[in-house]
């Protein structure tokens, strides 16, 4: 037996056919909503004044909760590589911190000497 699935859009401002489902993202909440050409449109046309003038963060997925906060990696370097953390550790214990021989730096410790540096 054949089975055969239609999919009807339903613009979701007027009730009529849409033609495309279109995406967007605000205050870091992704949001997609299905329009008619003539919605669509106009929707892109509210928006112009807003994309024209904002930065382009890439086209990945939007990360819910996340407004305000640098996503990991996008940020400078707290650590860094061996000979850093070496350093690191190495001034640490000759200034009386406690620092464990392996795993993560405190970033205070790292702040610290940095600022000594």
């Amino acid at each position: 037996m054949a089975r055969q699935t239609i999919t009807v859009l339903t613009d979701d401002l007027d009730g009529g056919t849409a033609d495309e489902s279109v995406s967007f993202a605000l205050d870091g909440v992704q949001y997609e909503i299905d329009l008619s050409a003539k919605n669509a449109e106009k929707l892109r046309k509210a928006l112009a004044p807003y994309v024209d003038n904002a930065t382009r963060v890439g086209r990945g997925g939007v990360v819910p909760g996340r407004r305000g906060r640098t996503v990991r990696g996008s940020g400078p370097a707290v650590g860094g590589g061996r000979e850093q953390n070496k350093a690191i550790r190495d001034w640490a214990k000759q200034t009386g911190k406690d620092v464990s021989d392996r795993g993560r730096i405190p970033a205070s410790v790292v702040a610290e000497f940095q600022a000594a540096h």
